[in-house]
């Protein structure tokens, strides 16, 4: 995926997307009522509502099999209650792309496909709650993070500041290896068919692969502001291919296809459109994480310019003068996040990011285009197209 493709997504406006325009949005809901949410109501199928309760028992048969718990340690059971908590709420995005992939090779009986797409529900958990760590996050759905409790716990118990950070810091790292560890043990038990497990397996033990490169490579591409250069737009959409869209679009799609037993080229296919999709997707979140709404996204809008993270939005405003100095003068502490970021929103920075995830959604669309994906299969992930591109959360 070149940057220059993915910027040269022709002249219409910020925010649209193949005829597709509407304000920002939630995610398209079964129950929402007219508006932007009607043309998603469809295809809001009678197997995706039992199939999205399936995935929530299999979770909670999971954390409730005693050869998952550890009944001789004081502070597991509340950490094990923690991490549960921390999969309420979600989306559900990864189980319904699974869903979706399955139905579109196997028909509407679900099966098997239940533990893969509950494996990438606490993939999901286990990656979020490390990367609150890295990101020094303590607000996750609009509650407090994993660490952050346990940091409380810490506080009340007298540990002075640094050290109450530290413990809910190193409790957080547990619960996401306790969580990693869980998603790898649903996927590999997901089919007793030797040659599917293996295939799907491979790909979710990619994702877990290619997520950690991309944490990892956001974490040194947030080391410019200490002097590097800032990294250009293609660097940071490689990263968040590999930090995000892979497990959470590329790997669903994917592992669903190939479970149902889809053609590899197929497959493929359908990974590759996951792959743009997410990275649109992952662009939005970062125009979402510094112009949002807190109380609509659940997390600061502080944090990541506070930060220093690299996004479409800082590398267009590197371009700027006005931006480019803001930028600087809040890395040295000179000005407030407020400032650096009024500065980027008059760069244009907000239009060209969301101009740039409208080409990665229609790019997306025409490879869904060349697959043969029954209607109602079809119809959701053109629904999830347009939800990408108008979602305020």
């Amino acid at each position: 995926m070149s940057a220059g493709a993915a910027g040269s997504g022709g002249t219409r406006p910020a925010g649209t997307s193949g005829g597709s325009a509407g304000p920002a949005g939630a995610l398209p809901d079964e129950n929402a009522p007219g508006g932007a949410h009607e043309r998603a109501r469809p295809v809001a199928n009678e197997n995706w509502l039992e199939f999205r309760v399936a995935v929530d028992r299999e979770l909670d048969a999971f954390f409730a099999a005693p050869t998952n718990a550890v009944p001789t340690s004081p502070g597991f059971p509340v950490m094990w209650e923690r991490v549960r908590r921390q999969l309420a709420g979600g989306k559900l995005i990864r189980p319904r792309l699974t869903h979706i992939a399955w139905c579109s090779f196997a028909g509407e009986q679900t099966g098997e496909c239940v533990r893969l797409a509950a494996s990438f529900e606490m993939l999901h958990a286990a990656l979020i709650v490390h990367d609150d760590v890295v990101d020094r996050d303590w607000r996750r759905r609009g509650r407090p993070t994993v660490g952050e409790l346990f940091r409380r716990d810490a506080a009340r118990a007298g540990a002075p500041g640094p050290e109450a950070e530290h413990a809910g810091e190193s409790a957080a790292v547990l619960a996401g290896d306790l969580l990693l560890a869980g998603a790898l043990r649903l996927a590999t038990t997901c089919t007793e068919d030797p040659a599917r497990r293996l295939a799907v397996s491979d790909v979710v033990f990619e994702a877990v692969t290619a997520s950690a490169a991309g944490e990892l490579d956001d974490l040194l591409l947030s080391l410019h502001r200490f002097g590097a250069e800032h990294p250009g737009v293609q660097d940071i959409l490689d990263m968040e291919r590999l930090k995000t869209a892979t497990y959470s679009f590329e790997a669903p799609l994917r592992a669903g296809a190939l479970l149902a037993g889809a053609p590899e080229d197929q497959a493929l296919q359908l990974a590759h459109a996951g792959a743009l999709l997410g990275v649109g997707y992952q662009v939005i979140d970062d125009v979402l994480g510094t112009f949002g709404d807190p109380e609509a996204t659940g997390k600061s809008v502080d944090a990541d310019l506070r930060s220093g993270k690299a996004t479409v939005l800082t590398a267009h405003g590197m371009q700027d003068p006005e931006a480019r100095g803001a930028l600087a003068d809040l890395a040295a502490g000179r000005t407030t996040v407020g400032s650096a970021r009024s500065a980027l929103a008059a760069s244009g920075a907000h239009e060209v990011a969301v101009e740039l995830a409208t080409d990665l959604v229609d790019r997306a669309r025409e490879a869904l285009a060349g697959l043969p994906l029954p209607d109602t299969q079809r119809a959701e992930l053109d629904a999830l197209c347009h939800h990408v591109l108008n979602r305020d959360s």
